[in-house]
């Protein structure tokens, strides 16, 4: 019997809502009253939010004051004059961010945030506590979908790489039992020899659902069916977050999982854009951002189904806007119906890359989020990329850092190749890593398959 859901909705829920003036609930109410409006309605209130977000940055915004002649063109079409704004690169923002801080917006109600994102450059950034409860009640309301409410006992799979103390790493895990019912898996090192163990104890924990990085469920789930193992019982849904989910990746996670899979699109400095309902069907979140998808040369529009760079403009966070902000993916939007009825339109797709799994000598699996979580500990590069030939031999590749910390960098290669026992890591210096075709310079890439090696 799980006692700590209760607990959450009775008395964790109702003392964040008195005390602090929590929303998320009262957030997640209102857009499930939403999501099955006319069209023409959610485009209307889209419209009232944007406005409002336009105006604010005209007029308070530094990056956006210059702009303060289009008033009048925002006050009759808010879309049309979103298109006369500049694009917002990674990189520009990363190298000059003050500028879009909102000086009438509280400092005290900052919340300061970074993107690990799929490049090895972090994007430090600030956004404020009704920009957060929405995205949480974004997902919530996507989960609902599938059945799963808050408060639900989950597991994830994730990284949980952490710079803190044992007793701190205790209290955390604590934490996040009693407050919100979730254990961690970390997707950071997963043991072959130590699957049936994990098996055990996700049965053991009965998970409503579990949630996680596609490349480790994936390969959570190829190791479980090749080793013969079999959960007891089935949870609700199965989460995918991180990486583009492709089709044999959702058919064996659900397959292993026995449950539906559920695609979360979102990212820390988007937040939640999209979750798949039980159709399949990624649905835009609306009432949180705008998204354009727009040649990657002239940022003109494409068609609808066409791919083209993806834009955010997030729409509830007046502390540090972002108009038009290039995220890094590539994506296709869709006027196509969805027979489940909810109205919020699709994304027709969303092209991006998979994380990959790294693979020790001794057999263990590492992701490669870990690489880009050291480098951000450190700051030790502007750029790197780690790529994997063999599971004892990779190159890494770093671009320096305007005013480089030897010590830094010497503990980013240190810790990099503790993380990989018995791999031989070549460093090699370079000027710049070339993106790819999407905008993004992968971080980690294995040149080989884990079946050859893996029996």
């Amino acid at each position: 019997m799980d006692i700590i859901k209760p607990l959450i909705k009775h008395a964790v829920y109702p003392a964040m809502e008195f005390l602090k003036g929590n929303r998320i609930r009262a957030n997640m109410k209102w857009l499930q009253e939403n999501e099955r409006q006319p069209v023409g309605k959610l485009r209307a209130l889209q419209k009232e939010k944007l406005t409002k977000l336009l105006l604010i940055c005209v007029r308070e915004v530094p990056a956006y004051r210059a702009y303060a002649y289009l008033e009048d063109a925002i006050k009759a079409d808010p879309f049309a004059a979103l298109t006369k704004f500049p694009v917002v690169k990674k990189a520009d923002f990363r190298g000059n961010p003050e500028p879009y801080i909102n000086p009438s917006a509280p400092a005290e109600g900052r919340i300061h945030n970074e993107s690990g994102g799929s490049t090895s450059e972090p994007v430090r950034f600030l956004l404020d506590r009704e920009t957060v409860e929405f995205y949480e009640a974004a997902r919530w309301r996507g989960l609902a979908w599938h059945g799963a409410e808050p408060g639900d006992r989950h597991l994830m799979i994730t990284g949980v790489l952490s710079e803190s103390s044992p007793r701190m790493r205790k209290a955390e895990a604590v934490k996040d039992k009693w407050l919100k019912n979730r254990v961690f898996l970390s997707a950071f090192s997963l043991r072959r020899e130590e699957m049936p163990d994990y098996v055990r104890r996700i049965d053991k924990y009965r998970p409503a659902y579990v949630y996680g990085y596609v490349s480790a469920l994936y390969v959570f789930a190829q190791m479980m069916e090749e080793m013969g193992l079999a959960f007891a019982r089935a949870p609700k849904c199965v989460v995918t977050t991180a990486e583009t989910l492709y089709d044999n990746q959702r058919e064996a996670i659900s397959r292993v999982f026995r449950a539906p899979v559920v695609n979360e699109y979102g990212a820390k400095d988007g937040g939640i854009l999209a979750m798949s309902c039980a159709c399949g069907g990624l649905h835009e979140t609306v009432e949180n951002a705008v998204l354009e998808a727009v040649d990657p040369v002239t940022y003109a529009p494409v068609a609808k189904g066409e791919t083209g760079i993806l834009l955010v403009t997030e729409l509830n966070n007046l502390t540090m806007p972002r108009l038009r902000y290039q995220i890094g993916d590539r994506a296709a939007l869709s006027d196509a119906a969805c027979p489940c009825g909810v109205t919020l339109p699709l994304l027709a797709k969303v092209e991006g890359r998979e994380d990959d799994m790294f693979l020790t000598v001794d057999g263990r699996l590492v992701h490669a989020g870990v690489f880009n979580h050291l480098n951000n500990i450190t700051y030790a590069t502007k750029k790197f990329q780690l790529v994997q030939e063999r599971p004892d031999y990779a190159v890494l590749t770093i671009v320096r850092v305007a005013e480089p910390n030897e010590d830094a960098l010497q503990r980013f290669i240190h810790e990099v190749r503790e993380a990989l026992p018995g791999t031989t890591v070549e460093v090699v210096e370079a000027d710049d890593i070339p993106p790819l075709r999407s905008g993004k310079v992968r971080y980690g890439i294995r040149n080989f398959p884990l079946r050859a090696y893996m029996k």
